[in-house]
């Protein structure tokens, strides 16, 4: 029994995780490309090597032939008298199995095969690592910083590296080395250098991805994320809708005093996050959307994918949002392009008024989708939005008159494609 043989393939397969038999397959190679370098062909050459012992035969087919003189190439051919010294049962035109003794190579025959064995073992190395990674694709991982490249930076996953470029990186975040980063696998790819890896910070999905790993009931299918829309860095919104009547999905989300939300806000290093409630009536999956603004009334058209949001005047800049941001986010979150206008502004505006909307669409439909604001007013948005700033700021004066900052920009309205 071949015992450091045994060891060294036992060593191989727990480290690199490849497999025996890919290693007895890469030794047989390399033992028929020792014979082919040395005997110059290896067409009748076999080798076996035994899977439990280690232990292993190299032999070559030769034909039997009467005398020395008949041998016409000594490796396919071999003479009675000396066939005889093998087995005296050799007879003329027998095909004889001759043992070769690996220890005769010679010195580049050797090292041929051992380049062999070597290749083999890196081969299936970066096919491991690919295929292990293949499969955590669009899912997140935790990884180490090494170093930047560039504006890009190198991350160390464990067993392979990973490339954040800049395009996928949060404008603001700088990351030490050795600092440990949750980040989202975009693409693996196979290359002849091994597996090539695309992370991002960015990724919408890095978001949902951290709450299913924070939120058991997201986990077990219990609370679904309907919709995710993401700006890195500042805010995101999520709609959530919960499969069990007895379990309220934002509180899921939530926590306990805000735990779990908490946690994933300080990955992503204070980005302020909004969860809402999902509705399949647009009508009022629009008002959540477009929370902590207070919402008078809504028109929602679902074949056109548009929606008119009539607000309070004093609601109006804080339902637009600093630079549009929360109507923004709105649209992307229901997948409606949204025009919003103060009660003043909708009064004269065609398509905003209850008697153009009704001769537009048909009574049904605005019944449907026209929401007024005296149940959804009493509901407090401020427990939902989580971060570093939030909506609990002011847009307006004691006495009711906006702020200069958010009057500019906000008498148009704002459209979403």
């Amino acid at each position: 029994m071949n015992k450091e043989l045994m060891e060294a393939l036992d060593i191989l397969e727990k480290e690199k995780e490849i497999s025996k038999d890919t290693l007895f397959d890469a030794i047989e190679n390399s033992l028929m490309t020792a014979c082919k370098n040395h005997f110059g062909k290896a067409d009748n050459i076999k080798v076996e090597i035994n899977r439990d012992t280690c232990d292993f035969l190299v032999y070559a087919e030769k034909e039997v032939v009467p005398e020395k003189e008949d041998v016409i190439d000594s490796c396919l051919q071999i003479c009675l008298e000396d066939a005889s010294q093998i087995s005296q049962k050799a007879q003329v035109g027998d095909v004889l199995n001759v043992e070769i003794q690996s220890k005769e190579f010679g010195r580049i025959a050797t090292q041929n095969a051992k380049n062999v064995i070597l290749q083999k073992i890196r081969e299936e190395e970066r096919s491991v690592i690919y295929n292990q990674y293949y499969e955590k694709e669009k899912d997140i991982v935790t990884g180490v910083v090494q170093r930047y490249i560039g504006r890009n930076i190198s991350i160390n996953l464990g067993k392979a590296d990973a490339m954040l470029n800049e395009s996928e990186q949060v404008k603001g975040e700088v990351f030490k080395p050795t600092e440990r980063i949750k980040v989202y696998i975009l693409e693996v790819k196979n290359t002849p250098k091994g597996p090539r890896i695309n992370v991002s910070r960015t990724h919408p999905e890095l978001v949902k991805r951290l709450f299913e790993s924070e939120v058991t009931e997201i986990k077990d299918g219990t609370v679904e994320i309907k919709s995710i829309a993401r700006e890195a860095g500042s805010r995101t919104k999520i709609a959530v809708w919960s499969n069990n009547p007895n379990v309220d999905p934002v509180g899921a989300c939530v926590g306990m005093n805000g735990a779990r939300v908490n946690a994933i806000v300080e990955e992503l290093r204070g980005e302020k996050i909004d969860i809402v409630n999902w509705d399949e009536n647009p009508g009022n999956l629009i008002q959540n959307a477009l929370s902590p603004a207070k919402i008078v009334a809504v028109f929602a058209d679902p074949d056109e994918k548009t929606a008119k949001v009539v607000v309070p005047d004093y609601q109006l800049s804080l339902a637009i949002g600093k630079e549009g941001q929360n109507a923004r986010l709105a649209a992307r979150l229901t997948g409606y392009k949204i025009d919003i206008k103060s009660e003043t502004q909708a009064k004269d505006a065609p398509g905003f008024r209850y008697e153009d909307y009704v001769d537009d669409y048909e009574e049904e439909d605005y019944e449907d989708a026209s929401y007024e604001d005296e149940s959804y007013g009493e509901r407090a948005y401020e427990e939902e939005s989580y971060g570093q700033e939030s909506y609990e700021e002011e847009p307006y004066l004691e006495d009711g008159s906006p702020q200069e900052d958010y009057e500019s920009g906000s008498d148009e309205g704002f459209d979403e494609e």
